[in-house]
């Protein structure tokens, strides 16, 4: 384990980033774990308390033997929210985490005031034949990295540049992804039945060169839960928090503000 703040959930260490103060905003991680060094997790940070883990399995986070589920997930960050100070939360989730804070959104709306979903996976809507999200672990690496960026030349990640620690989390984050998303491939068959249990104000925010999931994807996933809102930031892929994170945070900080 390396050295870092860590936060106790159940019995189970998590690796934590914060920034700011106030009020609670937890960040739900997407495929790989919160870069420390976001230029979002300070914009974000002066609206509120950022709380970012890194889920078991993931980045320097140890993964109990008999913890491997998407539920085991939901569970455990259902655990985190009663935990916070406060009577209300902001739950913030990125691609994979979208997933998760849709879930715990269904699950447990009573501890949140504010859900933000970013390009999340989680639903499937085409038929059989369909594939409605690109399969990061089997396509080609050069076409993941065309699909999922906007400008993947100055935002994708640049193995031989990364140090050796990086690109074990790198590797580490992957293995986990696969262990709790591999089947059925990053989606949930029965959540699209309950995301009508979500009660709280709901923003979707999508990359508009999205082709991991891509805008109608998003805007399906939209008009499932009630009154929730679609909006689109251009100039990015599947990571708008890095792609453009002055237009994220302006846009996140404004919903949880109104």
């Amino acid at each position: 384990m390396a050295s870092g703040e860590l936060l106790t959930v159940s019995g189970i260490e998590l690796e934590i980033v914060r920034r700011g103060a106030g009020r609670p905003i937890v960040v739900l991680h997407g495929f790989q774990t919160v870069d420390r060094e976001a230029p979002y997790l300070e914009l974000l940070g002066r609206h509120g308390e950022v709380i970012a883990p890194s889920s078991p399995g993931f980045g320097h986070s140890p993964r109990p033997k008999d913890f491997d589920t998407v539920f085991d997930l939901v569970h455990l960050y259902l655990e985190l929210l009663d935990t916070l100070a406060g009577d209300k939360v902001a739950l913030v989730g990125f691609s994979f985490g979208g997933w998760l804070a849709a879930e715990v959104a269904a699950a447990c709306s009573h501890r949140l005031d504010k859900l933000v979903l970013v390009d999340p996976v989680g639903i499937k809507i085409g038929n059989r034949e369909t594939r409605d999200i690109l399969d990061v672990f089997n396509k080609s690496p050069d076409e993941v990295r065309r699909r999922s960026w906007h400008d993947p030349d100055r935002f994708a990640p640049d193995f031989n540049t990364m140090s050796d620690e990086a690109l074990v989390v790198y590797a580490r984050n992957r293995e986990a992804l696969c262990l709790y998303a591999w089947h059925p491939y990053m989606y949930n068959p029965q959540l699209p039945r309950w995301l009508g249990r979500i009660k709280v104000p709901t923003l979707l925010l999508w990359g508009e060169s999205d082709q991991v999931v891509t805008p109608d994807y998003g805007r399906a996933y939209s008009r499932l839960i009630p009154g929730s809102r679609f909006e689109l930031i251009e100039g990015a892929g599947h990571h708008p928090e890095i792609e453009q994170p002055e237009v994220f945070a302006e846009r996140v900080s404004r919903f949880l503000e109104e």
